[in-house]
């Protein structure tokens, strides 16, 4: 275990951990919530097509723009003929996006692109892989990160400077992108497959100013993000940011669409001052076929709040490192399995079972993760 990996992560825990028993403790019906969401998502994981067709019908509804791709290679030919060439686009923080190499992609086509979530804004500066689902730059202490900002982009910080200043730094180099921006793109924590809505959540800004700010904006969303309402959808934002430890959440952004206006005679019409388009990539890459697995079904209901990182001795004592990015920790090794069709990261778990204790959506991650393990030695026998 490294030092600077030893001090980072002993402050997060510091930091986060009791934060969120806390917040259970003074806001029960989150639990409540949490029960009610996972019966939503198994109903969606039980018929996962089914809900893809509805959510894509909705999308076009709204006056969106909507796609299913299969893999990697479908997604970033539908990206690159959105986006073009030469042009600057901002990051909102998607997982998927980052999954599928989407910014990368997009740079080697000439555009000047950032991602704009703090954490992944750091890991960008040192071409690092994340380390953490919710905080991916939680390997780095405050004074590596000064060190980094100065090196990459000549800020005037050092060692000594506060958190604040290291952020109020960020945040003016960063606004100018956001102003001047053709496109932003962003994930989703949840869409609801009734009205082709998105939801997000956060507490930067950096996502609402990514789908408000450009002329278009782009989601690139897993298909277990959808869930059959947007009662639904509002639920597992408020769920995920309280078991994440930032409750309540400074933002909840739903879009439905481009931007529109009913202001002349009530009639609604797109865009007004938002984006005057909107484009929903539904992403497989290995989800459907999960679904259709009864152990494996369960690890599509992760929420990505990252809870179980921080319980974990095994990810406590790895730097960061278990698991494929960008999936990290006990459910970074479930889905290095269902995308990548990797079954090492599972292979360190020592089954101590606190994932499963403090997981929101109730998932057994130590049998998944043993199936995984059983799964992996019937491909290494099957050679």
């Amino acid at each position: 275990m490294s030092q600077d990996w030893e001090i980072a992560i002993q402050r997060t825990i510091n930091n986060n951990v009791p934060r969120v028993h806390k917040i259970l403790e003074n806001h029960k019906y989150i639990l409540d919530l949490a029960k009610k969401l996972r019966e939503a998502k198994m109903r969606v994981l039980s018929d996962l097509e089914t809900y893809v067709e509805q959510t894509l019908e909705a999308v076009k509804r709204t006056g969106g723009n909507a796609y299913f791709v299969n893999n990697a290679e479908e997604a970033k030919e539908i990206v690159g003929k959105i986006v073009g060439k030469g042009k600057i686009v901002v990051f909102g923080k998607s997982m998927v996006a980052y999954e599928l190499g989407i910014r990368k992609y997009l740079q080697q086509l000439g555009n000047e692109v950032w991602e704009t979530d703090l954490g992944e804004f750091l890991i960008q500066l040192a071409d690092e892989p994340p380390s953490h689902i919710i905080a991916p730059a939680v390997h780095m202490t405050k004074e590596r990160v000064a060190k980094l900002l100065k090196e990459k982009l000549g800020f005037d910080v050092s060692e000594g400077s506060s958190h604040e200043e290291l952020v109020q730094k960020v945040r003016e180099f960063l606004r100018n992108k956001f102003l001047s921006a053709n496109v932003g793109i962003t994930g989703a924590n949840a869409v609801a497959a009734d009205v082709g809505s998105i939801v997000l959540v956060e507490n930067e800004g950096n996502i609402r100013m990514s789908t408000v700010v450009p002329p278009v904006h782009i989601a690139i969303v897993g298909v277990e993000k959808i869930v059959p309402t947007l009662e639904d959808a509002l639920i597992e934002a408020l769920v995920q940011a309280a078991y994440a430890g930032l409750y309540p959440p400074t933002y909840i952004n739903v879009t439905s669409g481009p931007s529109s206006t009913g202001d002349i005679e009530m009639k609604r019409v797109s865009p007004a001052h938002g984006p005057k388009e909107f484009h929903l990539i539904l992403v497989d890459n290995g989800r459907l076929k999960a679904s259709k697995d009864p152990i494996l079904r369960e690890a599509l209901l992760c929420i990505r709040c990252g809870r179980c990182h921080l319980h974990c001795p095994i990810y406590r004592v790895l730097d960061g490192s278990w698991g494929d990015a960008p999936y990290s920790g006990p459910m970074g090794a479930m889905w290095s399995y269902i995308i990548y069709n990797d079954y090492k990261p599972a292979l360190y778990c020592t089954h101590s079972g606190n994932c499963k204790e403090v997981c929101p959506m109730k998932i057994n991650i130590p049998r998944v993760l043993e199936y995984i393990k059983y799964m992996g030695n019937k491909q290494r026998s099957d050679k």
